[in-house]
């Protein structure tokens, strides 16, 4: 049985994990950024990248020792280069290097929204194939056609927004806090979603690509005709007619989710879906799926929460694809913000 050291860098949490025999985890030790960044109401990449800098060593640390283990035990050691913030992708790519350079084992370079689609794995290792995956997050919205394992065919991709940054700017826009996807997801329970009829874009070129800036656009038009922009969260007091807007918004952004992957489950005839990344935590997109499932009799699979958001148990397990066949990266491993699944 093999035993992999995951690193993950590539936007605002630095984490290390340990797995063995492809799900079995060991450690997954995660140091975020949350704080730092609220004030901004986004990711600083600067300031990203010098935190990865102060957390990197302990997390490592601290995920071999959870994991009861040395550097001596690991079979090889994966790391995220891209795609991502290139100063937060080369803390921990460089990080990996030393670690496999040290302990002379092999170096593996993961493509970070892999490791997203193989979080579902570590939970679920007994998914049929073919199968089509949505990946949902704050930097990425993007849907894959998998025929067979570790093999991937990009189906759709947003065409602006990530659904996961418009989240984020909605809530920094009525000023509710950050990061915004969980905050409207905790303030939409018990609003009225059709307070606002908001609609769902579909391109003119018929593709399954997905655009969320025309929402973001009407939320902050209807937000600054109703007197609603920039009202702040402090104190716990939310308006009804704030609550409302953001749960309109919510089941918008879902229903374009849902809509789209239903589209291409039906075109490409698998009877297999997973949901992965930072937004399929939200309640309400995880409800849906389950009620696409029931209703068309496909089998749903999503990570728990705490593998939807960036970890490096995920990189760990998508390393085993890449150990298992050979595919090993040598010391010229660099940092590709852009790399494409």
């Amino acid at each position: 049985m093999a035993t992999i050291l995951g690193i993950e860098s590539s936007c605002d949490e630095t984490a290390a994990a340990v797995v063995r025999n492809r799900s079995q985890v060991l450690s997954s030790v995660i140091a975020t950024q949350i704080d730092i960044h609220a004030k901004y109401g986004g990711v600083v990449p600067e300031l990203a990248s010098r935190q990865h800098v102060e957390a990197i060593g302990p997390v490592i640390e601290q995920a071999i020792e959870t994991a009861g283990i040395g550097f001596g035990d690991l079979d090889a050691v994966a790391v995220t280069s891209g795609p991502g913030l290139v100063g937060s992708l080369l803390v921990g790519l460089n990080a990996a290097k030393a670690i496999a350079w040290q302990s002379q084992i092999p170096l593996v370079g993961v493509n970070h929204l892999e490791g997203h689609v193989r979080s579902v794995f570590i939970e679920n290792p007994g998914i049929d194939f073919p199968a089509v995956a949505l990946v949902v997050s704050g930097g990425h919205t993007s849907l894959f056609l998998l025929p067979e394992e570790g093999v991937y065919y990009t189906l759709a991709k947003t065409r602006d927004d990530a659904a996961g940054e418009a989240f984020d700017k909605v809530a920094k826009l009525l000023g509710l806090g950050y990061p915004g996807g969980p905050v409207i997801d905790r303030l939409a329970v018990g609003a009225d979603e059709t307070a606002v009829p908001f609609t769902i874009a579909w391109m003119k070129d018929r593709s399954l690509d997905f655009s969320f800036s025309g929402l973001k656009t009407a939320v902050r038009r209807f937000a600054k005709n109703h007197d609603m922009d920039h009202q702040s969260a402090t104190g716990g007091e939310v308006s009804e007619e704030v609550r409302n807007l953001v749960a309109s918004f919510q089941k918008a952004a879902v229903d374009a989710l849902i809509s789209r992957t239903l589209k291409a489950m039906k075109r490409e005839q698998v009877g297999s879906v997973l949901l992965a990344g930072g937004v399929a935590c939200n309640t309400r997109l995880r409800r849906g799926f389950e009620a696409m499932g029931k209703k068309h009799r496909y089998k749903v699979f999503m990570p728990s929460p705490q593998y939807t958001t960036d970890n490096a148990a995920m990189i760990a397990a998508a390393g085993f694809l890449h150990f298992e066949s050979g595919r090993f990266d040598g010391p010229d491993l660099n940092a590709d913000p852009n790399w494409k699944l």
